[in-house]
Parts: structure tokens; sequence; C-alpha cells
């Protein structure tokens, strides 16, 4: 490419530092504005962009080695527009989390945030830049130390303005840090840090040596002496406070609100994405004191309900178990089929329910079925159901959901929890049908929840410390027949008395699942687990 601009190193390094400062965070300087009223000095927020053009001076005079310094400020630029358009549109956070969520999202959920709005971004704020930024000159100083003077000079003007402002604002820094740790995520480029720190770990990092759960784990033969079929529905970004079960006024569960469900109403998540949350919940480590590595390096419950005698499948439409089900029988859903559940880059949960259907005619043993299902999955919501459920009008109809009105994306969401329960009472159905030859149950729980726009937020992966409780609040729902309890030695009775019951989270699903299911292990803890005060005495 024809260079037409020509520029000294050191004002390259200034222009790109000031571009970076006050157009990919300006979200955090203005962040920084708002807060500034919990501080009584005034000039605090001033000194915000000083504190981040000298950071970035520092940072970009270090980078620039010959040859390197253009292709890493053009990636940068490129990769800052994205990360622009996500926190400005979705408030979302480029921390550890979010980008190992980014990594694990399957290519065509990755797709649906490509729109026009987004398209702009990127051309606007990072090809745009880069254009000028691949034909600018670099022109070099009479001699290589007058070079590297000027570089000593610039890292030392910045170095000044950093203990300036430290001198004279580090107090109104300290409180407004302490209180608001999330201000540190909202720097760009941030995201290249976090997604270095996650190739390591994924491609670099030795793993834990893997330690076994529930060694003594044994199923307890049922009162009937039938094997039991449990089911167990994995939701995806369904939130507690769009169901008709939990208080929500729209009808949203009219296809299972007559089976008798039980609906623990008070039940926060592990975390507020996919890749944290599936494992945490299924792992017997509880979100005070989740350690991600150690829950992928043990068993978790899926593998003890195995190990205790049952026959397991892992039905998939979400793009993986996140390692939940790398020990037992998996199936993954094609999504590139052309039928009519899927479309060639994503499919309706109900293609699951044939596959389920095999499952279950296959043989007269202990089962355990999970369907994880793509269920909510955002932002192209109206591409979970089918036509037939777009029942609540207007839906937004489109990825770029900043375009639509909170009302759209309220009633298109919702359709995606009618047709989750559309699902959930096929499945049931097929349970029911069952009946004579096993004792049978479902259990419902999503892995998060969702933002539809309150408080200027949208999806989810918020930090947990700061996310709002639309993304951790979720449904759990149990289905369960009087010929299952009472095989089980279960009081139903007590279980429904506990819908209402304060504290629960995803915690108790471990114990809680293994319990139900009629798993006898020192590995459940019956604190934890929520049918322990249900047991019927003998």
């Amino acid at each position: 490419m024809r260079q037409i601009f020509q520029i000294k190193m050191t004002s390259f390094i200034v222009v790109m530092s000031a571009y970076f400062t006050l157009c990919f965070n300006y979200p955090i300087l203005a962040k920084i504005f708002d807060l500034s009223h919990s501080v009584s000095n005034v000039f605090f927020p001033y000194t915000a962009p000083i504190v981040l053009m000298a950071a970035f001076l520092i940072i970009f005079t270090v980078l620039c080695w010959p040859y390197l310094f253009k292709p890493v400020m053009i990636f940068l630029t490129i990769t800052s527009s994205m990360a622009l358009y996500a926190e400005v549109n979705y408030h979302t956070l480029f921390n550890n989390a979010v980008i190992e969520s980014i990594f694990e999202t399957r290519s065509d959920e990755a797709m649906s945030y490509i729109n026009a709005d987004s398209i702009i971004y990127v051309i606007v704020f990072g090809i745009v830049p880069s254009i000028w930024i691949a034909m600018v000159k670099i022109t070099k100083r009479e001699s290589f130390i007058k070079d590297i003077v000027a570089r000593v000079a610039l890292i030392s003007i910045a170095c000044t303005a950093i203990l300036l402002v430290g001198l004279t604002t580090f107090k109104s820094y300290a409180s407004v840090g302490r209180n608001n740790h999330f201000l540190n995520r909202m720097i760009i480029p941030g995201h290249v840090y976090a997604g270095g720190k996650y190739l390591y770990k994924k491609f670099i990092y030795k793993p834990l040596p893997f330690k076994q759960q529930g060694l003594d784990a044994k199923l307890s033969p049922s009162k009937n002496h039938k094997p039991t079929l449990f089911v167990m529905i994995l939701g995806e970004t369904a939130r507690t406070y769009n169901y008709a079960y939990n208080g929500y006024k729209r009808d949203t569960n009219p296809y299972t609100k007559n089976e008798g469900i039980i609906s623990f109403k008070n039940v926060e998540s592990c975390g507020t994405y996919t890749a944290l949350s599936v494992p945490c919940m299924f792992s017997n480590l509880t979100r005070a004191h989740y350690n991600q590595d150690r829950a992928y390096s043990q068993d978790n419950a899926v593998d003890i309900i195995h190990r205790a005698g049952a026959k397991v499948l892992w039905l998939d439409n979400d793009g993986g178990s996140k390692g939940v089900a790398d020990r037992v029988n998996y199936q993954a859903i094609d999504p590139s089929q052309h039928n009519q559940f899927c479309n060639g880059t994503s499919c309706y949960d109900s293609v699951m329910l044939d596959k389920a259907q095999s499952f279950i005619d296959n043989g007269d043993t202990n089962k355990f079925l999970v369907l994880h299902l793509i269920g909510s999955h955002g932002p192209t919501y109206f591409k979970r159901y089918p036509k037939a459920f777009d029942k609540f009008k207007p839906s937004c109809n489109r990825s770029d959901i900043e375009n639509c009105t909170d009302e759209e994306i309220r009633n298109v969401y919702d359709n995606t929890i009618l047709y989750t329960d559309f699902v959930t009472e096929q499945m049931i159905k097929m349970l029911k049908a069952k009946e004579d030859k096993y004792n049978v149950a479902l259990l419902y729980m999503s892995d998060h929840g969702e933002s539809l726009g309150e408080n200027g937020f949208y999806l989810h992966g918020a930090p947990f410390s700061i996310a709002p409780k639309e993304q951790k609040h979720v449904p759990w729902l149990l289905w369960l027949p009087n010929q299952y309890a009472q095989a089980k030695g279960l009081n139903k009775a007590c279980l429904e008395k506990k819908e209402n019951q304060a504290g629960l989270s995803q915690d108790n699903l471990f114990p809680s699942l293994l319990s139900l299911y009629g798993v006898k292990s020192k590995v459940i803890n019956p604190k934890l687990d929520i049918a322990a005060s249900c047991r019927v005495k003998a």
C-alpha cells in the first residue's frame, strides 16, 4: 500500500494514544464522570483522560518495535472497534470470563452478532483508522540516539503525569476504584490481555491431576422395583422473572401448567455465562469456592449417576457440555442439516426429541438423560422457535437488538420461554407413556439469566459482582409424579413447601440431583440437598 503520510514515531504514538483514550475508552470516561459525585475532588474526573493517555503512551512506546508496531496497532484497532460496539450496545465487559465465552461460542452463534450496526462500528472505528495506520510512513530522526531520547522523554512525561495525578487525586481514585471494581474491565483493549490469558490456559497450562468423586455411589432400589428414568433439561439463558410459575403476569408456561410442576422461585446461578455456570452447577464445588481447573479435573454429578449404575446420554443443541459429558455417552446436534427443525446454522430444540425417544425405548434399565437446550440464546432470539410460537407481538426479529424497543425484545424473549415450555411438555408426555415400566421424573434448570434492557443492560456475561439480578436468577422446575415420589421415599408435599425457600442456588443442584435420582454416597452434602429433609422415614 502506498504510504502518503509522514510522521515521526513519537508523534504516531501520541496520535494512537489519543485515539484509544478518547474513542475506544469514552464509555469508561463517561462512567467515571457519573461516579465522580461520590468524591469531593471536583478535578478528579478530568484527570481520567490524562491517566489513560499517559498509560497508552507508555504501553505503545514499549510496543514500538520495527516492522511489528503497525501490524500490532492494526490488530488492536480492529478488535477494539468490536469491543467498543459490544460495550456500548450490550454493556459487555471483556474480562477473562467473557473471553472464554467468546472462544467457546459456536460459529453460528457468533454470526448472530453480525449486523448493520456492528459492521458500521468496525468500518468507522476499526478499518478506516487501520487504513491510515497502514498508509502512514514512519520517518526516522537524524540519529538512533535522538530517537531513543525522544522515546525516553515521552515515557518520562507520561510517568510524570501519572505521578502528579496520583499525588493530587489518589484518594479519589482509591475510593471510586474500591467500590467499582468493574472499571478496569471497561478499559479497551483489555480484551487482548484477557484473550492471551485464555489461550495460555487453554493450550499451555498443565491441568490438575484427575480426582475421582463418589467412588462409593450406589443406587438405592426403588420400592416398586421399577428402574428409574430421569430427564434433566438444561436450559440456556432463561431467567426466572419471565416464568408464569414465578409470578410473571404473562402465561409463558401454558403447556406444562397442568402437570403439577414444582417451581423453586429463589434460585441464583453460579455464573452469568454458560462456560462457567454449566461445569459449576454439575460439580460439588460451591460458587464461593469454585475453581474451574478443579471442576474440569474431577467427577461431576453426571459421572456419579453413571457410576451408580445408570445408562447416561447427553443430547446437546447448544455448542457443548463444557466438559461435563466428557466421560459419558454424548451426542451433539448437527446444525448444518436442513429439515423442519434446522436451517443450516441452528436448530430448534424439538430436534432432540426423536433421539430422546430412541434412548428411552432402548432397553429397560436405569437411565439418565440430559437435554442441553439452545433455549433463549440471544441476540437472535427469533431463531429459537418456529413461527407458530410467535405469540407475543410485536417481536424483535433481528440480531441488532439495540434497534428494537424493549417491549419488542421482551416479546421475542417470552416467545423463547413459551417454546421451551412446549419442548418440556413434549418430554413429559414421552415420560408419562413409560410410567408402566419406569419411575419417571424431570428436572429443568437454566444455566444463567438474561438482561432485556433493565438499567441499560442487555444479554448476559456481566461480572458476577455487578451483574443485575436478571442475569443471575434462574428457573428451577421439578416434575415429580406420585409414583416416583413413593418409589423413592420422597414426601412430595414437603418439596412443594420449599417453592418459596430463600437462598437456593445452583450449589443445590449437585447433591439434590443425586439424591432425587436415588444415589447414595458420602459426596452428597445433606445441607445442600433439597430432598434431604423430605425423606419418608421407613
